[in-house]
């Protein structure tokens, strides 16, 4: 597994996407790599998104990310970004929706579908 850092701001990660990550998926075909955007309110920013990714790799590149950005999930009393993260994995682990289906992650429904369908198996 291997995280990328920041990627500043949606549109540069999928910049980074397209530049580094469509070759290297090309070279190893059972790699999946999940996008973390801020929507920044506009959920018909998934579309966006998704717009830059192949069709060729449409099953194995999920985008997910905050309605607003992630200081919102924090100031909406869901803890630290390591207590999120670790409540979204056991949602995943677990099959549940504890958190994901807060105001804020609530958009994020059918990309995640996909995920546990397509990853589950492998982590968990």
């Amino acid at each position: 597994m291997q995280v990328d850092p920041v990627g500043h701001g949606w549109l540069a990660v999928l910049e980074l996407f397209v530049s580094d990550h469509i070759p290297a998926m090309a070279r190893y075909p059972n790699r999946c790599i999940v996008l973390l955007i801020d929507f920044d309110g506009r959920r018909e920013r998934l579309e966006d998104a998704k717009a830059k990714i192949p069709h060729h790799l449409t099953e194995r590149v999920f985008v997910l990310g905050t309605l607003s950005e992630p200081e919102a999930l924090r100031s909406a009393g869901l803890g630290t970004y390591e207590t999120i993260g670790s409540t979204m994995a056991r949602d995943c682990r677990e099959e549940t929706d504890t958190i994901w289906d807060h105001d804020l992650l609530r958009h994020n429904a059918s990309e995640l579908a996909r995920l546990r369908e397509r990853v589950r198996p492998i982590l968990f």
